[in-house]
C-alpha cells in the first residue's frame, strides 16, 4: 500500500475518534428570552436511550418531596463557573445570577409494558429511578420538565412539554393536561388528570413572600437537602457535596445544620414526619408571609404548634370548603378535622393544595389521619 493511502486511512481513523469522543455542548444560560425547546439549555443529555446530566450539573433530593399526583422527579442543580450560593438556615440559599434548577416529572413504566400512551405505575414518589446519574428511557415516561432560573430581572419559570417519543420538550407557557392511568402492583387503576401549570400558576405557589411579590426556589433549604445521595462516585452528604464542589458557601458541617424527617420512615418520631410533611407540601404557601396568611394558618417549621397552626383554630372558609367541620385541626379527632378533609379530597372546589395534584395522597392522607388522632386537647373548652 502506497504512503498516501496509509496517510489516508490514518487521518480518517483520527477523525472517527475525534468524532466518537466529540462532548455535550456546555450548559448554556440564557440571560434574556424564552427558549423553545429544552435541548437550548444544555442542562440533560437525550441519547435517545437515557437522560443524563451534563457536565457540572449536580442532582439532588429532598428529605420529605412535594407530593404531585404520584409523580417521581429528577431534580438537578447548575450554577456558571465560579459562582456559588449563599447558605441561610432557614430560607430557600441565595443562589447567584446564572443558576438554573430543574425538575423532570417522570413516572415508572408497568413492569414488562411500554408506554402505551397512558398507563404508568403507581409507587411511591419518593424514590428515584436514577441509575448512575441516568434514566432508562425504556423504563420511564417522561412528563415534563420545568426550569427555574435565576436572571439579572429575578427569577424565571419556564414549563417544558415532552413529546411522545421522549426526544425533545417544548416550551409550554400555557400549562397542560395530560390524561394518564395510575397502575398499582396489584393492577387496580386510578384516571390522573395531570396538570402542567402555566407560568403563572408557577409564579403563584413560588411567591413564597406576599411583601416581597418575586419568585423563589422552594426546594433548595437546608433542612430539606441534609440527607445522603447516591451520586456515581459514591454516597455522600448534599450539603457537604456541594460545598465540595464550589456550588455552596457559608454552609455548617452537616451535623450541624437543620434536617427534617423522611415523611416515609416509620423509626421518625410521627411528629416529626407530619411537621416534615406538612412544611413540604403546604408551609411554602402557608407561612407568617405566604399567599396564604389571609387564612390565619400557618403549616411551615417556624410557626409552633397551636392556634396558628390551626389547633382548634375555626377556619376562614365555610360550607364546602370545610365539609361543616369546625376546626382546621381538631386533636384527637382526624375525621373532624378541615384540614384531613382537604387533603382527601379531589374536589377542585376544595382540595389541598389547590395546585399541583388531581387525585389525593393516600399515604400523606393517612400520616397526618394518624398524627391529628394523637394530639391531645379539647376545642370545647
Amino acid at each position: 500500500m502506497s504512503t498516501w493511502v496509509w496517510r489516508a486511512a490514518l487521518a480518517g481513523l483520527f477523525l472517527l475518534a475525534a468524532g466518537c469522543q466529540r462532548s455535550e455542548p456546555p450548559v448554556q444560560f440564557h440571560a434574556d428570552g424564552l427558549p423553545q425547546k429544552l435541548s437550548d439549555w444544555h442542562v440533560l443529555v437525550n441519547d435517545g436511550k437515557s437522560l443524563s446530566l451534563n457536565a457540572s450539573v449536580l442532582p439532588y433530593d429532598l428529605n420529605t418531596p412535594l407530593f404531585s399526583d404520584y409523580a417521581h422527579k429528577l431534580r438537578t442543580l447548575w450554577m456558571p463557573p465560579g459562582k456559588a450560593a449563599q447558605y441561610q438556615a432557614t430560607a430557600a440559599f441565595d443562589f447567584p445570577v446564572g443558576t438554573i434548577i430543574s425538575k423532570t416529572f417522570y413516572y415508572p413504566l408497568p413492569a414488562g409494558q411500554r408506554w402505551d400512551g397512558k398507563r404508568v405505575l403507581r409507587s411511591d414518589p419518593a424514590t428515584s429511578l436514577l441509575a448512575g446519574e441516568k434514566l432508562d428511557l425504556s423504563q420511564v415516561r417522561l412528563i415534563e420538565t420545568r426550569l427555574l432560573v435565576r436572571r439579572e430581572q429575578g427569577w424565571i419559570a419556564l414549563p417544558y412539554v415532552w413529546n411522545d417519543d421522549q426526544s425533545e420538550a417544548m416550551l409550554t407557557r400555557i400549562g397542560a393536561l395530560i390524561p394518564l392511568q395510575l397502575v398499582d402492583a396489584q393492577g387496580q387503576h386510578e384516571e390522573v388528570a395531570y396538570q402542567v401549570p402555566d407560568q403563572n400558576q408557577c409564579a403563584s405557589c413560588h411567591n413564597t413572600d406576599n411583601l416581597a411579590r418575586v419568585l423563589q426556589p422552594i426546594g433548595p433549604k437546608a433542612r430539606h437537602l441534609n440527607r445522603d445521595f447516591d451520586y456515581a462516585a459514591g454516597t455522600t452528604n448534599q450539603l457537604a457535596h456541594w460545598t465540595k464542589a464550589g456550588y455552596l458557601h457559608g454552609a455548617p458541617e452537616p451535623a450541624q445544620a437543620p434536617r427534617l424527617a423522611d415523611a416515609r420512615d416509620a423509626s421518625a418520631p410521627l411528629d416529626a414526619r407530619a411537621r416534615a410533611y406538612l412544611d413540604v407540601n403546604c408551609g411554602h404557601c402557608h407561612s407568617a408571609k405566604g399567599p396564604a396568611n389571609t387564612s390565619g394558618l400557618a403549616l411551615d417549621m417556624a410557626t409552633e404548634p397551636g392556634i396558628h397552626f390551626g389547633f382548634c383554630k375555626q377556619p376562614v372558609a365555610a360550607g364546602k370548603g370545610t365539609g361543616n367541620r369546625l376546626y382546621d385541626i381538631k386533636p384527637g379527632d382526624a375525621a373532624g378535622s378541615v384540614l384531613l378533609y382537604r387533603m382527601q379530597s379531589d374536589d377542585p372546589a376544595v382540595m389541598m393544595p389547590e395546585l399541583g395534584r388531581s387525585v389525593a395522597h393516600q399515604e400523606g392522607a393517612k400520616l397526618i389521619e394518624d398524627w391529628i388522632n394523637t394530639q391531645t386537647g379539647n376545642c370545647d373548652i
